[in-house]
């Protein structure tokens, strides 16, 4: 999927993909109600804290806390490590539920390794 935050470029063999940041005068784009949530309070006393805002930017003071992201039918909770200072709040909180590839095939697939699965624990199980 491209949008418009988004610019392909392509030199010869090679196609580099990057995104088109912020602009620098504006800055990182914080919601200022998250900040004032947070503001003076401990990470570790402070519960789930939920927002809406999945575009705010995760800052270095969020480290530590237990954010409720919102994907749309509910709140994820989602726990900020220093890796994440940078990113987004949306992206830790998927909005669509992957449920598996596959049909008939990969279910008999699925099942025969279960059956083996149970069949090796009850040889073991009959020699020990």
């Amino acid at each position: 999927m491209w949008c418009l935050a988004h610019r392909r470029v392509s030199f010869s063999n090679v196609i580099l993909e990057t995104t088109v940041s912020r602009s620098l005068y504006k800055g990182p784009y914080v919601d200022e109600k998250l900040l004032k949530k947070i503001s003076g309070k401990d990470p570790k006393s402070t519960g789930s804290i939920k927002t809406w805002s999945r575009a705010a930017m995760i800052a270095p003071e969020m480290v530590g806390f237990t954010f409720g992201v919102h994907n749309g039918k509910s709140h994820i909770d989602v726990l900020v490590t220093e890796e994440m200072v940078g990113h987004r709040l949306g992206e830790f909180s998927p909005t669509k539920k992957f449920i598996r590839h596959g049909g008939k095939m990969q279910k008999d697939i699925e099942q025969k390794k279960k059956d083996a699965e149970i069949a090796a624990a009850k040889a073991a199980k009959t020699t020990a």
